[in-house]
C-alpha cells in the first residue's frame, strides 16, 4: 500500500501516463502509463516475469484495475 500511495502522490502515476499518451494506440483498452506502474509495482513486490501482475490482479481494492493477461478478457 506504501508503493501504491506513494506513485499517487508524487503525481508519478499521472506523469509517466502523459508521457506515454503519444504512443497509446486509438483502440487501446489499458492506459499504458497504468500497465508500466502495475509491472513496476509486481517487479517491487518480488514478482519476477509478466504473469506476476496476477498478485495485484488479486488485490484489487489495493492496486485498482489492473491490465489482463494476452488473451483473457479485460477486468
Amino acid at each position: 500500500m506504501l508503493l501504491v500511495e506513494t506513485v499517487r502522490k508524487s503525481g508519478l502515476d499521472t506523469a509517466i501516463s502523459a508521457a506515454l499518451a503519444p504512443w497509446r494506440k486509438p483502440r487501446a483498452v489499458h492506459d499504458p502509463g497504468k500497465v508500466l506502474l502495475d509491472v513496476a509495482l509486481a517487479v517491487a513486490l518480488g514478482g519476477d516475469c509478466l504473469a506476476d501482475v496476477a498478485m495485484l490482479r488479486a488485490e484489487p481494492d489495493v492496486f485498482g484495475p489492473v491490465a489482463s493477461d494476452p488473451g483473457l478478457p479485460a477486468h
